[in-house]
């Protein structure tokens, strides 16, 4: 199911709307997040790991070191596509973060916790910006959402265009 339209994408790439995911690093903090950036604390909740995951999965991106030998650090996204179906070797993500106090930037949209995401957390989807995550640097799945709401984060996106 193809989420993001190809002139989209260009779009997006033209304007500097999607990023590496240290980005996102920087700009929300795992160690302020409720998991702590801990990976134990996220695997204790959850048995699902796999190396291929699907539009709408959340997962856990977990410290690794860049091509140019930076740190990026741990962190929840879900998955709005994946950049190559055959073999999977990116996919694109929108940041998942606890902080629902930047429920003031209307680009951020709730997430409410329940059995699907398995998050622990009411938390925020920060949609106005997609990063871009190595399939070998996500760790395992935490959850999904229904592709219907990767849809409406997308229609959020779309809207700064």
């Amino acid at each position: 199911m193809e989420i993001i339209k190809p002139e989209l994408l260009e779009k997006l790439k033209k304007n500097g709307r999607i990023k590496d995911a240290r980005e996102a690093f920087r700009e929300f903090l795992p160690e302020e997040e409720w998991h702590k950036g801990d990976e134990e604390i996220l695997l204790a909740e959850t048995s699902e790991s796999y190396g291929e995951y699907d539009v709408g999965d959340i997962v856990f991106v977990k410290e690794y070191t860049y091509a140019n030998g930076s740190k990026g650090t741990r962190h929840l996204f879900v998955i709005i596509e994946r950049d190559n179906y055959a073999v999977p070797i990116e996919y694109f993500a929108m940041l998942i973060s606890s902080h629902l106090e930047k429920l003031k930037f209307t680009d951020n949209v709730l997430l409410l916790k329940d059995e699907l995401n398995n998050l622990n957390r009411d938390s925020i989807v920060k949609t106005d910006v997609i990063y871009k995550i190595k399939s070998e640097n996500i760790r395992f799945k935490v959850g999904k959402v229904e592709k219907e709401v990767v849809k409406e984060y997308m229609k959020n996106l779309e809207k700064l265009f």
